[in-house]
């Protein structure tokens, strides 16, 4: 375990996490156009679908989508919908659905019909796990002793290669209930082994935007961090943010219903800080396998209750007639599984801000969204590492390296989340902007 203190790594997760509030606006977009070797075949299929509860048909989301036999997986949107690109090569391939509580499906490419017809839209209803832990089966020994073992075990239970990952990052902004602002990028992540102290670096190789500075009122709201947010969050690569050597001093644990997630039983964790610990700490819940005590989820927000001490996390930079505080901020990780050892999969980041103005009635409320998904992976067997000059920094800001939304041959052979569809109406309504400019 890492031997650095809550605070420190706490001050670092933040920082990455600045907003920046700026009056007017000042935009500079440049494009990246460098190859790719990882899923650089224009040759494949696409297979679209829809994962809801078989009860309710509720859409579940984020519930994950695998090809077996392979790295490459994608997951369903805020609306359940998903679409996964796979090799032409691989024609009787199946693909797994996995989602927290339920049974996992798996089906046959072949289910999906023509894929170039409406027919390869098909919905996928998974039940719910209905068998769970009972309060016998859950080991006597105090949660405290189980969050230890996790720990202890981490060694063993996580991917011990270095890997190279491609991954779909995705980033928005809403001011209420529109979206002004939404950046793309395809991004390479070099990962380290779990128990190795090295940061993992990302190489960037596209992305693009859509921004509309008219519904920012006056204002440019950025997002510093990008990518390398959503690998912070990464708590078995980077205990420190929760689980320090002293995490027993600072947090409260407890057991929570247990549940079940590819067909195995999960202990269920609530966490919260001690009611004595001034600092802005964090709450939520840790997913557990009850066989192997590997981590396989974990849901958890920031105490947000000092408004002063939160704003002064948060912010950057803000015009002096303005208030600036968060009221949300969410931080979710989901790890995936292959032959017995865990890897980072999809991390999500949601934030929320309230802008109140001097002399003026009406306050204004921003939602920013960050996610990344692994799409596929591979070991770096050379254990080949980037050049400094190569690697995205952790103070980017994706909306000012990216171009607009263009090159649809590059963004075609990638597998990414499908936009919800009140992303894909932004979407349209700023391309139909840019043809009328044109």
């Amino acid at each position: 375990m890492h031997k650095k203190n809550s605070t420190s790594y706490y001050k670092k997760l933040t920082f990455l996490l600045y907003v920046f509030l700026i009056a007017g606006y000042h935009n500079s977009a440049s494009a990246f156009f460098q190859d790719t070797q990882i899923q650089s075949d224009s040759t494949y299929n696409e297979y679209k679908g829809t994962v809801v509860d078989i009860a309710t048909n509720t859409p579940l989301a984020p519930a994950t989508i695998s090809l077996d036999g392979t790295n490459i997986s994608t997951i369903t949107n805020d609306d359940g919908k998903f679409l996964i690109k796979v090799p032409t090569s691989i024609k009787d391939g199946k693909l797994t659905v996995s989602f927290l509580g339920y049974s996992d499906k798996t089906i046959s490419l072949s289910s999906f019909g023509d894929t170039t017809s409406k027919n390869g839209n098909i919905k996928i209803k998974l039940e719910l796990s209905v068998t769970e832990l009972s309060e016998i089966t859950i080991d006597p020994t105090n949660p405290e002793t189980i969050i230890k073992a996790v720990m202890k075990n981490r060694g063993a239970n996580y991917l011990d290669d270095h890997t190279i990952m491609t991954a779909f990052y995705r980033e928005t902004i809403k001011k209420r209930r529109t979206y002004v602002s939404l950046s793309e990028a395809v991004v390479d992540v070099y990962k380290n082994p779990y128990i190795s102290s090295k940061n993992d670096v990302i190489k960037l190789y596209r992305a693009r935007k859509s921004t509309d500075y008219k519904k920012l009122d006056t204002l440019t709201l950025k997002l510093q961090g990008g990518p390398s947010s959503t690998l912070y969050i990464d708590v078995m690569k980077n205990p420190e943010l929760l689980f320090t050597e002293n995490m027993l001093k600072t947090y409260q644990f407890s057991f929570a219903k247990s549940t079940r997630i590819n067909d195995r039983y999960i202990y269920v964790l609530d966490f919260k800080q001690r009611p004595f610990i001034d600092e802005l700490l964090y709450y939520g819940k840790v997913y557990i396998d009850s066989e192997t005590l590997a981590m396989t989820k974990a849901v958890f927000s920031l105490n947000l209750t000092n408004k002063e001490k939160a704003s002064k996390l948060f912010v950057r930079k803000k015009p002096a007639r303005a208030t600036v505080y968060p009221t949300v901020a969410t931080y979710n990780i989901d790890y995936r599984e292959k032959n017995g050892k865990w890897y980072y999969g999809y991390g999500r980041i949601d934030l929320a801000f309230k802008v109140n103005w001097k002399k003026k009635l009406f306050n204004s409320t921003y939602k920013l969204n960050i996610e990344m998904a692994v799409t596929d992976w591979k070991k770096n067997i050379e254990d080949s590492n980037l050049k400094f000059r190569d690697q995205l920094k952790s103070s980017v800001v994706i909306s000012d390296e990216a171009s607009g939304f263009s090159d649809p041959s590059f963004w075609g052979q990638y597998n990414v989340i499908e936009p919800e569809k009140s992303i894909e109406s932004a979407i349209q309504k700023i391309q139909k902007q840019l043809k009328k400019m044109n």
